[in-house]
């Protein structure tokens, strides 16, 4: 029951109004998805091509956000009470009306396989969808066999007469996701992911992928911070606990340099995570931060509970969260400085072409910073003294 029914309301509405107004959750994501990411994403030298071995990909417009809608979207479809409306309802004559594909599925399954052919990707999304399929993962395997396969490391013979794991060969989408699902010939070792895949072969390297999960669409050589969440993320190599590429790359709230590794960028990180953890246990979704900062939701979580928290001790509520799945994670085996990493082709092969050109990911001198300003000690484990502050210390 809400604390102020009228007053929550009240709020709402004034949130909705802002959320309506913002050129991102009232205009891109409305009109083309979270595809609408793809052009500028690509054009900003960070979407990861061919098992990120670059992060530019030349057909990135023919599998846009602008591209989809021109193409296959029938309309939009936001979720219960949305005010933004970002999923995509398409059509494709092969699969009839589909949901989808969303930025991430698009690119999993076209840039990172080398694939441009978006009714292939449409298909390929839609099969993920039936068969219970992370599309993140699957074209994030896919495209560590790919590489793979290209350097010798599969053989065509262990494959049989199915289609060979060439990039861009868009016959592998629909050929191996069945068997993936079904665990069926070489789909059987796919089904282990892209860390067990390549490990098996000697090459742990070639998985993109943090804590064994697969990584999302934004390669870290291009934008530092979100290099750091990925390390850290208390679930994997995920995008949505601490999204780096609203203040790096769409400048949001302000505008940050991506190659910084400074300890405000740190400092960045922390209070994305943190803020991230609030929204995320509110039950709110995470886009609605393109529009609205702390003090909006500080604001909105009032209203409902009926307590009287500044957004700071909101935040330091976030912070909680945080170190509490940290500790679960240390419980669970976790070793910070074995695990909290990343792949080494973006600590040590420099981005080959684009806007980054040169760069890689400067995680060693960024990640001390973060730590200390976390309350961990240099290995990453929470300190005696931060847990007492956050009310944990007898849980570690």
């Amino acid at each position: 029951e809400l604390a102020d029914k009228e007053k929550f309301m009240s709020v709402v509405k004034e949130k909705i109004k802002k959320i309506k107004e913002n050129p991102v959750t009232g205009g891109g994501l409305p009109n083309y998805g979270t595809a609408v990411l793809v052009n500028i994403i690509n054009e900003n030298g960070l979407y990861p091509t061919h098992n990120f071995q670059t992060g530019v990909f030349k057909y990135a417009y023919e599998q846009s956000g602008e591209a989809l809608a021109a193409k296959y979207l029938v309309r939009n479809q936001p979720c219960f009470a949305c005010p933004i409306g970002c999923g995509r309802v398409s059509y494709h004559p092969a699969v009839g009306i589909t949901e989808g594909p969303e930025y991430e599925s698009i690119w999993a399954l076209g840039a990172s396989c080398g694939i441009n052919d978006l009714a292939s990707i449409v298909i390929a999304n839609h099969l993920c969808d039936e068969f219970g399929l992370d599309t993140i993962s699957t074209g994030g395997t896919l495209a560590a066999a790919m590489e793979l396969y290209e350097k010798g490391l599969i053989k065509q013979e262990e494959l049989g007469d199915a289609p060979p794991l060439r990039f861009g060969n868009s016959e592998v989408l629909h050929y191996y996701i069945e068997k993936i699902a079904k665990r069926e010939g070489f789909g059987d070792k796919l089904a282990e992911g892209s860390y067990r895949l390549a490990e098996s072969y000697g090459h742990p390297e070639y998985s993109m992928s943090v804590k064994k999960q697969e990584l999302p669409a934004y390669d870290p050589r291009g934008a530092e911070g979100h290099g750091v969440t990925y390390a850290t993320s208390n679930r994997g190599g995920c995008h949505v606990r601490g999204y780096m590429i609203s203040p790096e790359i769409l400048g949001v709230p302000v505008k940050l340099d991506p190659h910084d590794v400074s300890e405000e960028k740190a400092k960045w990180v922390k209070i994305f995570q943190d803020l991230t953890a609030v929204i995320d246990s509110s039950g709110l979704c995470l886009f609605t931060s393109f529009a609205l900062g702390a003090d909006d939701y500080a604001e909105m979580l009032n209203a409902a509970t009926g307590f009287e928290f500044t957004t700071d001790e909101w935040l330091k509520a976030g912070e909680r969260v945080w170190n509490i799945e940290r500790i679960f994670n240390l419980k669970a085996g976790l070793v910070p400085e074995k695990d909290d990493t990343l792949p080494k082709r973006l600590l040590e092969e420099p981005m080959p072409e684009g806007p980054n050109k040169g760069h890689v990911v400067k995680l060693h001198e960024i990640l001390p910073k973060y730590y200390k300003l976390r309350g961990w000690d240099e290995k990453g484990y929470p300190t005696e003294e931060k847990l007492k502050e956050l009310g944990l210390d007898r849980y570690y």
